[in-house]
Parts: C-alpha cells; sequence; structure tokens
C-alpha cells in the first residue's frame, strides 16, 4: 500500500472517532480514519445520546436511523429502583421511581430545549450505523483492523507509521492533523500524556445476555433498573438491550456486577455466571451468555489536550463514571468543537491559533462532566448505606426488614421510610443535569464578550436557562418561512461549516453587513432577519422574540457548531466594520482589528 497525504488523519474507531470522520466529510476536509480492532465494539458499553449528541447525529446524517432501532420514547421514559431482583416474596417491589432524560418528550424543559429528543442505543448496535456513514461519506478511508504504530510531528505536519493488521505490511501517512481518538492506548502513551484523577473507584463486571426475563421484571416504560440485593449486600445494576423489543420484554440485558478491585472471580466467566444468577436470585432461569467484559470505573482528565498538530478527543482526554450518560456525548461534542476549527483553518478561513481554543473551551465542561459523573456515583453509595443493603453486621432477612419499612405504613417506620425517600429523591439529578448536557457554555478568544452578566439560574446542575448571551448555546425555537409556511428550529438554520447571523426583524443593516463582510474576508456567513410579523423568518409564537435577548434592531452571530459569538443589542453606526472585526477576531485572522 502506498503511502498517504491526507489533511486529518483519525486514530480510533468508536464513538468519537466515527464522528469525528462524518463531520469533517461534511464539512468538505479529507480524512482518514484507522482503528486497530477488526470491528465496531463487540461490548455494549455506553448507550446514553443527548439532545446535543443527536443533533449531531443530524449533521451527519444519521439521527433518523438510531431513532429507527432505538429505544422508543415511551420505554425511556424512567429509571427506577428495587428491593433485589426476583427469588424473594418481596423481590422486584419497587422503591422509587425517577423520570429520566426528559421522560420519553413529556418533560417540558426538554422539548424546549432542542428539536430532537435524547435517546438510547447501545454502542454494540450505535459504531455501525456510524462507521457505515463514515464509509459512505469517505470511501476507503475508513479502515478498521489498521493499527497506528508510531507517528512524529513537525512545524507543518504529522507523520504516522499504520500496520495493516490483515496483510502484515506498514505505510506511512502524512496530514496536516492528527485526531486521537483511541481511548489514551496509544497517541497519548506515545505523546506522554498523563491522566490525572480518580483511578480505580470500584471494580465492575458487565454481562451481555440473551434471556427472557418478560415474566420477572416490572416496569415496561423503565430504561435502567438499580437492583439493591440484600442476598449479596450490593446493588445490581441492569439495562435492556433491545433489539426489537425493549422494556420488561427486551431479548437482550446486560447486568453489571460489582466486584472488590482484583477479586480473582471477576476475571473466571463461570464464577461471574453464578455470582449473576445469585445476585438475581434467577437459579437456573435460562441465559445465554454473549459476553463478560471487566472494567474499572475512573473520574480522569489528561493533564493536556493538545500539543502542536494532535488532538485528544473522547475517552482519550477524558473518562467518566457511567452514571449520568455523559462519557460518549462528551466524545462527540468535543469532535464538534475541533473538527469546525480543523476545517477553517485548512480552508484558509481561519488563522492557526483558533485551534488553540479546542482545549479551553472544552476542558470546562469536562471538568463539569466528570465531576457530575463522580457525583452521581458516589450518590449511590449514599443510598445503599441508607438501605442497608450494604451492612455486614446484618443478615440478608435484617436487610429485608429494613427495607420493608419504606412500604410498611407502619407509624412506627414514617421516619425510616422518609429518610429512604429523600435519598432515591436526590437521584432524580442524575437523570434531569440538563444545564450539564445541554447548556454549557464556552469562554475563549472565539468568542467575544458583550459584557452582559449570565442570566439568573436557581439550579446550574438541572436547569438550562436558554440565552443569546455569547459562548451559550444557540437556543431552540421554532420559527416559519412565511404566514402558515414551514416551520423550522433556529437550531437547523446553522449549517455545516458557515457562520449564521440572526438580525431582529429591523436588522438589514446587519444583513448587508454580514453579506459583504463574507466575501471580503472569504468566511462563509449566512443571514437571516426573524420577527413576528415580517423578517425573512416569522416568529408568530414569540418563541425567538421571548429568547433573542436583543432589540428589533441587534443581532447575534452564531458559529458552525451553534455557539453564540458575539451578540449587539442595537444597531450600530458601523455595522460592517464591527462585524468586520468580530470576524476576524473570532476566527484568529492576521492583522484582525481589536473588538
Amino acid at each position: 500500500m502506498s503511502d498517504i497525504r491526507v489533511p486529518v488523519l483519525v486514530v480510533g474507531g468508536g464513538g468519537a472517532g466515527l464522528t469525528a470522520s462524518m463531520l469533517l466529510s461534511t464539512l468538505g476536509v479529507e480524512s482518514l480514519l484507522v482503528n486497530s480492532l477488526p470491528t465496531t465494539s463487540v461490548l455494549p458499553k455506553a448507550h446514553i445520546l443527548n439532545q446535543r449528541a443527536m443533533e449531531i447525529m443530524q449533521d451527519t446524517g444519521v439521527s433518523d436511523a438510531i431513532y429507527a432501532v432505538g429505544t422508543p420514547p415511551e420505554q425511556f421514559a424512567y429509571t427506577a429502583v428495587y428491593a433485589g431482583f426476583s427469588g424473594h416474596e418481596n423481590a422486584g417491589r419497587r422503591l422509587a421511581k425517577i423520570e429520566c432524560w426528559g421522560n420519553g418528550g413529556r418533560d417540558l424543559d426538554w422539548v424546549a430545549a432542542s428539536p430532537l429528543l435524547s435517546t438510547n442505543l447501545p454502542q454494540i448496535r450505535l459504531e455501525p450505523i456510524l462507521r457505515e456513514r463514515a464509509e459512505q461519506l469517505a470511501p476507503g478511508r475508513v479502515r478498521f483492523h489498521h493499527e497506528l504504530v508510531s507517528f512524529e510531528q513537525d512545524a507543518d505536519g504529522v507523520t504516522a507509521t499504520i500496520a495493516d493488521l490483515d496483510n502484515g505490511t506498514e505505510y506511512t501517512v502524512r496530514a496536516d492533523y492528527m485526531v486521537a481518538c483511541d481511548g489514551g492506548r496509544t497517541v497519548g502513551r506515545i505523546m506522554g500524556v498523563e491522566m490525572q484523577g480518580l483511578r480505580r473507584l470500584a471494580s465492575q463486571v458487565s454481562i451481555h445476555m440473551s434471556t427472557d426475563f418478560s415474566q420477572l421484571a416490572v416496569d415496561d416504560d423503565v430504561l435502567i433498573r438499580w437492583h439493591f440485593v440484600p442476598e449479596i449486600g450490593a446493588m445490581v445494576v441492569m439495562v435492556p438491550m433491545g433489539p426489537g423489543k425493549w422494556g420488561t420484554e427486551s431479548p437482550e440485558w446486560v447486568v453489571h456486577l460489582n466486584y472488590p478491585a482484583d477479586d480473582p472471580r471477576s476475571f473466571e466467566d463461570g464464577k461471574v455466571e453464578q455470582d449473576l444468577r445469585a445476585a438475581l436470585g434467577i437459579g437456573d432461569h435460562p441465559i445465554t451468555i454473549h459476553k463478560i467484559s471487566n472494567w474499572a470505573a475512573e473520574g480522569i482528565i489528561a493533564d493536556r489536550f493538545t500539543e502542536g498538530r494532535v488532538f485528544l478527543c473522547g475517552d482519550a482526554a477524558h473518562k467518566h463514571p457511567p452514571t449520568g450518560g455523559l462519557g460518549l456525548t462528551s466524545g462527540m461534542h468535543d469532535v464538534q468543537n475541533l473538527t469546525w476549527k480543523i476545517a477553517a483553518v485548512l480552508n484558509g478561513h481561519a488563522g492557526a491559533d483558533l485551534l488553540s481554543t479546542y482545549e479551553p473551551e472544552r476542558r470546562s465542561s469536562i471538568e463539569k462532566n466528570v465531576r457530575r459523573s463522580l457525583e452521581n456515583s458516589k450518590q449511590w453509595s449514599v443510598t445503599g448505606r441508607v438501605l442497608r443493603v450494604n451492612d455486614p453486621d446484618l443478615t440478608a432477612e435484617q436487610k429485608w426488614e429494613h427495607l420493608s419499612r419504606a412500604w410498611s405504613g407502619k407509624p412506627e417506620d414514617a421516619d425510616i421510610a422518609k429518610e429512604i425517600g429523600e435519598a432515591l429523591a436526590v437521584h432524580s439529578m442524575e437523570f434531569h443535569e440538563q444545564n450539564i448536557e445541554y447548556g454549557y457554555t464556552y469562554e475563549s478568544a472565539a468568542v467575544v464578550p458583550d459584557g452582559s452578566e449570565p442570566l439568573p439560574n436557581p439550579d446550574p446542575v438541572r436547569v438550562y436557562v436558554m440565552s443569546t448571551r455569547p459562548g451559550h448555546p444557540l437556543p431552540h425555537a421554532w420559527v416559519e418561512r412565511g404566514q402558515g409556511g414551514d416551520r423550522m428550529s433556529t437550531v437547523n438554520l446553522v449549517k455545516p461549516g458557515r457562520f449564521l447571523l440572526i438580525a431582529g426583524e429591523e436588522g438589514h443593516d446587519w444583513c448587508a453587513a454580514a453579506a459583504q463582510v463574507s466575501t471580503e474576508l472569504g468566511v462563509p456567513v449566512d443571514a437571516v432577519r426573524i420577527g413576528h410579523a415580517s423578517g425573512d423568518l416569522l416568529d408568530p409564537r414569540m418563541s425567538w422574540t421571548r429568547l433573542r435577548e436583543h432589540g428589533p434592531r441587534g443581532a447575534i452571530l452564531v458559529r458552525p457548531d451553534r455557539f453564540v459569538a458575539w451578540r449587539s443589542h442595537d444597531e450600530v453606526n458601523e455595522p460592517l466594520g464591527l462585524l468586520r472585526s468580530v470576524l476576524n477576531q473570532v476566527l484568529h485572522q492576521i492583522g484582525r482589528a481589536h473588538v
């Protein structure tokens, strides 16, 4: 195989790497993806796709395919906590039922945030969809069973040696930039990157299996099931895997068991199956195990996300406990932030310094995500202590007796029932951390502050307050093309690789300035006026007007990743000069004027 010259080399073919490949293709940037494994994931792994992740999937053209095979909204509405699963007269009794990730589209906060809903699809089924689309967009440039052996970089690019593991040959790739989405297995190690944070918080074993639990599981609208099992003194987590049927009739499941660190039982499949049956109380109930995997929950972040022309994304830059479902989606958000910037630099629209904004923008969000994942994980330990399921001084029956106070209704149990109820209620935060998932903001040299303060937020974890303040995500609002015309979301007005100026109904001068500066700077900028009764698009419900935070002659400039770069509350004397300076600053163009 001959040597290759390509603008971007993507290392790793998981969720982040495949998303990077697809996004680069939609941006008109040629890339080569290499992945050392012969296939996509054989493990279910992560499965939650939040709203912003689904917006990214829509950009790449796979959102409909994901929704088609993902968990139906009505079976992705709740998470629930139970006392045991089977094998005891009270096993399977529900202790709490908590709305999760928008309650299947019934939570109006989530409906207001985005035109798309969150969904659920395990990586074992998600990644083949992403791979197929990536191959469609870049034929011959998505190569599985091709491994990065080594690389070095200089001032002008990266030179990598790739091994074709099918035929044992090697070839060289010369790229302008390398995007590492390999989980830290190769690139970070070669760079000497250190992962900092909390390691091996817990030792986990995940069992992917086929079985019929339809006569044992309850609550068809529940996704993740948390079973506190007195007999083993621990919690067992169960998640339906589909395909085709979900809820209680799911033909496949993944069950997560906790073990002490390096417990030898966790490495023997036969003993893991014994532990699984004991934990679920299912005796000789027929099961077919597909895969048993051992892993450690960690909350770690790379000491740097970039070095020269190499960028770390996804698990190569950060790893999270699975609680909260923030890991896979964070990787997708990483590459969304990075790829438009790489495209802008390669296309000559931006100076290379634009790429220096990747790390500060993403690190601030990642630190919050990892912290929230750790807090979510810790809270389950707190709940276990309140339930006393893991109390070594109690027998299994004594634990059952304590749990029964949660539902006995006896006056003497009221205080304990209240304590248990409050401990369980705290978990609603894990499944409604909308501001963490969707409302994260950016501060960097690619955002022009307007001197305003953030809007008040009563809960920075759970409450997403939509705003057009620079650095905030573009708010979603339904607008129309002409009276009674096609309805569209403001989110979908942003096209791949293009800036969008949204002006008020009287913002003609801003739109004219956008057209002229686009021509002058060679930067793709679309412009649109939105108003209640006049404009290029109409706002009959006042949905956008309530959110825009500027007057009829004001405007905002939105980056290609749908984050607000700049805002003017009203008209100015020289809109062309100001907008030119703004774009020069955001894009780090040479000789930019100070704004």
